[in-house]
């Protein structure tokens, strides 16, 4: 980790931890993925909320182990690896012949659901009539190509779009390596996401900090960390684990961490980890999880982290199981694309291998949740900024919510008060909480608060003050 760009930010956030601070939340969107807001619970828990199947993406195309989905201004653009000869294989044939048979493929939509593959006129293979080959002829690259839209500010147009690629030599593939030269993460650059220019012949994160990169490594501006930060693929005590590092200018990064992540018994194949569009400060990795013990099974699990070298595993339950088909039982059938995006007013979408889109509503990941007999939930003191409380919550018909503004030391404030507040009921992504005494709070900003709920049959899945 880049001490000049992290340093500052895991001060804060331990600062912020501390039971004497209050959490400085801002006007920031909090979701309830991690324990950083929560304090007091009684007949309420963290659940986690699955992902729903609905059914395959139209035009539905093999993309490889390692896709990425990006959601421009005017459309999402996905990108997916492929195979010049799929009889190809590096058992059948070596690693060179292998590699250099890769491809990386791209398509675009309107909706993220209904997807075309533009004749992009860049590179001609007879294997992909359509012609929506972006990259080509790039030794290792092809095989993990990884894009992302850099949100950095004042980014040149011409590198508004960049990417990493690139995997390790293992020891026995020693004359290869001689042959076509030094393997790791490779950059690029592009207007478009379509034309691209790799940044310099070498890599820009080397070989050995990898073993083997053979995952997808990727990379993305961090609003919170003020820097560029990559999550890759590392072996961490014979097991696929996670490692990060951090860079200021894409090329130059800092020698980097593992950040430990794995049960005992699991290998974390992918990490696929990315800040959360709602909430950028909170990353959201969605890995592959792998038992090679069990052929080699697999299923996708749901991470957090704020940033640093730790992830948080609240939740060790599968988020999305292999399923009744035996085709989600197969070896490595189930891996994440990068990219959760909203595809509707209340709801997002992720995408798996074969063409599968899983839904969910927007911060729906994780809720507080009350059975019908009731809970209660109380916050950390925090400190905030804005006027009004916005709430994303559900309820059963029966079920309801209130909420208590509360001054630090979790005494009530008039007119805001449990009794004060307007009983709510209903399901809505983003309702304003109103109490006795209105629903502008903003008297209280920059003050220490807290936030007291009593639920019943409820789920609150985050909160903000506009």
């Amino acid at each position: 980790m880049s001490l000049s760009t992290s340093l500052p930010f895991l001060l804060l956030l331990a600062a912020s931890l501390h039971a004497a601070d209050p959490l400085r939340i801002g006007s920031r969107r909090e979701l309830f993925v991690d324990r950083l807001l929560v304090d007091e619970m009684s007949g309420t828990f963290l659940k986690l909320h699955e992902p729903t199947l609905t059914g395959t993406v139209k035009d539905a195309r093999p993309h490889g182990h390692y896709a990425t989905v990006l959601k421009a201004s005017d459309k999402f653009q996905f990108y997916y690896r492929a195979d010049k000869d799929p009889g190809v294989t590096w058992k059948t044939h070596g690693i060179e012949a292998y590699h250099d048979g890769e491809v990386t493929l791209y398509a675009e939509s309107k909706d993220g659901i209904s997807w075309t593959k533009p004749k992009l006129g860049l590179y001609e293979h007879p294997s992909f009539p359509e012609g929506n080959i972006v990259l080509m002829n790039e030794f290792l690259v092809n095989h993990n190509f990884t894009p992302f839209i850099d949100t950095k500010p004042e980014v040149p147009e011409h590198e508004r779009y960049k990417a990493l690629g690139g995997i390790a030599f293992q020891a026995h593939q020693t004359a290869v390596r001689e042959k076509r030269g030094p393997g790791g993460l490779k950059a690029f650059v592009s207007p478009d996401g379509i034309h691209w220019t790799k940044v310099r012949p070498e890599a820009v994160i080397p070989e050995e900090w990898g073993k083997y990169f053979d995952s997808q490594n990727y990379a993305f501006w961090s609003e919170s960390e003020n820097c560029y930060v990559c999550y890759f693929r590392r072996f961490i005590k014979g097991m696929r684990g996670i490692a990060r590092t951090t860079s200021l200018d894409f090329v130059h990064w800092s020698p980097p961490e593992e950040v430990p992540a794995n049960l005992d018994f699991e290998h974390l194949y992918t990490s696929c980890t990315q800040p959360y569009f709602r909430a950028p400060h909170i990353y959201v990795a969605t890995p592959t999880r792998f038992m090679e013990k069990r052929g080699a099974a697999t299923d996708i699990l749901f991470m957090t982290t704020r940033g640093g070298n730790h992830f948080e595993r609240e939740f060790t339950q599968s988020f999305i199981r292999p399923g009744l088909s035996k085709d989600g039982w197969l070896n490595r059938a189930n891996y994440a694309a990068i990219g959760i995006h909203q595809t509707s007013e209340t709801e997002m979408s992720m995408f798996l291998t074969g063409g599968r889109r899983y839904t969910q509503r927007l911060d729906g990941f994780v809720s507080v949740n009350a059975p019908l007999s009731g809970g209660k939930f109380r916050t950390k003191p925090f400190v905030f900024s804005g006027s009004k409380l916005e709430i994303n919550y559900a309820t059963s018909a029966a079920g309801q919510m209130r909420v208590e503004l509360q001054d630090g030391e979790g005494r009530p404030i008039q007119e805001f008060s449990l009794a004060d507040c307007e009983p709510i009921w209903g399901d809505h992504i983003a309702r304003i909480v109103k109490w006795k005494g209105g629903e502008t709070v903003e008297a209280y900003a920059g003050k220490v608060v807290r936030l007291h709920f009593e639920l019943s049959d409820a789920d609150l899945f985050s909160l903000k003050f506009q």
